[in-house]
């Protein structure tokens, strides 16, 4: 088992940002809904919830993302009641089973984040960078817990509108836009050092914005802050691929994963963990003098 506590995370990666040196955190994917594109449904109960968890430990990830609310394009918003009444439940399962695993509650409601930490999640990854709901930057600096700010242009029901916006100099507006909002977070008391980026693959981006995204993982690392990629099963696969099947997309996001971990990245978000896990290692081998 590879699962570490919040400590040794920050230990790891979030002191010292930016190192092509360090394999990248792996943080597995538990979506709590009946909606998500990829696996909506499939762990919606507490007891498939729970042992996808253990399966995700085992295969060897660092962070369980738990995830009441699916993001995904043309999504409808999860009132907070209902965002609770899906996660807590699980977080509370995999904190009894897992002690030490780092658990991250994946939300924009300040609500859902402050119960979630309160139930032992440590890391708050807000696609919104908390700009759906302000009230998380007080959730997260009084509670000193890690939060993931990331970029994400429109809304579920309107960023892929058209296909997508187009951005001219997509790296340095997403770059533009985190620095931004890493200032008001810190301006609203949230602690820098735990704070990580992520450029928001898939969230209101062309098929030909994301590749570029993902081809200029070391532009965000610039930042001087751990970035955090998600490529997985995205849809920007589909299309550069033709692959319909979100699950026939995991050869392709493990490349994905890969290449930022070459790149610089800190974080990789995944749905096929053990996979990833074993590419990481390879590419660190491969990094070693």
């Amino acid at each position: 088992m590879r699962a570490v506590d919040v400590t040794t995370l920050e230990q790891r990666w979030l002191a010292r940002p930016g190192s092509r040196r360090r394999t990248p955190l792996v943080m597995g994917i538990l979506n709590v809904t009946p909606d998500s594109f990829s696996d909506g449904g499939a762990y919606a109960s507490v007891a498939q919830a729970v042992a996808r968890a253990d399966a995700i430990v085992v295969e060897g990830a660092d962070i369980i993302d738990v995830g009441p609310e699916s993001t995904r394009p043309g999504a409808k918003p999860v009132p907070a009641g209902e965002q609770l009444d899906r996660a807590i439940p699980v977080i509370r399962a995999i904190r009894r089973n897992h002690p030490d695993v780092a658990i991250s509650i994946d939300t924009r409601s300040a609500e859902v984040a402050a119960a979630a930490i309160e139930a032992g999640a440590r890391v708050v990854n807000d696609v919104s960078a908390m700009r759906d709901d302000p009230a998380m930057a007080d959730v997260v600096a009084g509670r000193g817990v890690i939060v993931v700010l990331m970029h994400r242009r429109g809304t579920s029901d309107t960023m892929q509108a058209g296909g997508g916006p187009a951005y001219g100099d997509v790296v340095g507006k997403i770059t533009d836009f985190l620095a931004g909002r890493v200032a008001w977070a810190v301006d609203r008391g949230v602690d820098r050092r735990r704070i990580v980026v992520d450029p928001g693959i898939g969230f209101g981006k062309r098929t030909e914005d994301n590749l570029r995204i993902l081809n200029s993982v070391s532009r965000f690392a610039e930042l001087g802050l751990p970035v955090l990629i998600g490529a997985s099963r995205k849809r920007f696969l589909k299309m550069t691929l033709g692959l319909d099947d979100p699950s026939a997309r995991d050869a392709a996001s493990v490349v994905c994963a890969a290449l930022a971990a070459r790149d610089g990245a800190a974080i990789v978000r995944v749905h096929a963990v053990g996979e990833t896990v074993q590419a990481l290692r390879l590419v660190g081998a491969m990094q070693r003098p």
